[in-house]
């Protein structure tokens, strides 16, 4: 995801499912304004947590807000770096740490849609890219697994885990993927890489094309003129709660 939050920070002018369990069941839906951890695991292992803001949480699904300066914890090395600052070998070698951190990126709306006709859980969300002063730039297809909802009270938030591959949309609905070089390294690493079943994730990623070349919604202009509520602000990291154990069953 920080490799997404650079590429969107540097534009310049111009529903899929794979038959995993469900486990979006749980807690009752997110009231609108709440703050939300949107967590992100290899397998157990927590590697980022930024804080967005629930929009809605309905039958077109939920709707999250991640502005600029938004605080979140992700996993660095001991010298600062990410996983895309090095080879993958390297990476999985290097002494790591969590660190508190703001997302350096653009505005991003977040839209994980709900289940499908079939009960079968959306395997990726559509994130709404924006430029400064609030202007659409691009939709971003995030594969990852199915998340899974948890709510403590005091902090809650939805888990789920990157399969790496994305797609990049166009406002004209031109459409290119990303990452298949990292994921293709990756997958050279089994014993490592949270990603066990490629075929499923290429395979999910193929299904939402056709959405995108048609313009069905989300790709139809809905949201592209999203303004988040003035009153928001930026949410506080919460200072507990946010490392719980992984909910629902992993990849």
């Amino acid at each position: 995801m920080d490799g997404a939050d650079r590429d969107a920070a540097r534009l310049g002018p111009g529903p899929v499912v794979v038959s995993r369990p469900e486990v979006t069941s749980g807690p009752p839906r997110f009231a609108p304004g709440r703050p939300l951890l949107h967590r992100h695991f290899t397998t157990r292992e927590l590697v980022w947590a930024p804080l967005v803001r629930v929009v809605s949480d309905d039958e077109r699904g939920l709707l999250l807000w991640m502005a600029h300066g938004s605080p979140m914890r992700r996993e660095v090395s001991l010298s600062g770096a990410g996983p895309r600052g090095m080879p993958f070998d390297r990476w999985l070698a290097t002494p790591k740490h969590m660190v508190t951190d703001v997302h350096r990126g653009p505005d991003i709306l977040k839209l994980i849609p709900p289940a499908g006709p079939d009960g079968n859980a959306a395997a990726h969300s559509v994130w709404w890219i924006f430029r400064p002063g609030r202007q659409f730039a691009a939709w971003y297809v995030n594969l990852e697994q199915p998340i899974a909802r948890w709510d403590d009270g005091a902090v809650a938030g939805i888990d789920t885990t990157d399969f790496d591959l994305d797609i990049w949309v166009w406002p004209n609905r031109t459409w290119a993927w990303k990452d298949e070089d990292e994921l293709a390294e990756r997958l050279g690493f089994p014993e490592h890489y949270w990603v066990p079943d490629a075929d499923a994730v290429w395979a999910a990623g193929r299904r939402v094309i056709p959405a995108i070349e048609r313009g069905d919604f989300p790709f139809d202009g809905t949201w592209c003129d999203f303004r988040p509520d003035p009153s928001w602000g930026v949410p506080e990291f919460p200072p507990a709660g946010w490392d719980r154990p992984r909910a629902g069953p992993s990849w």
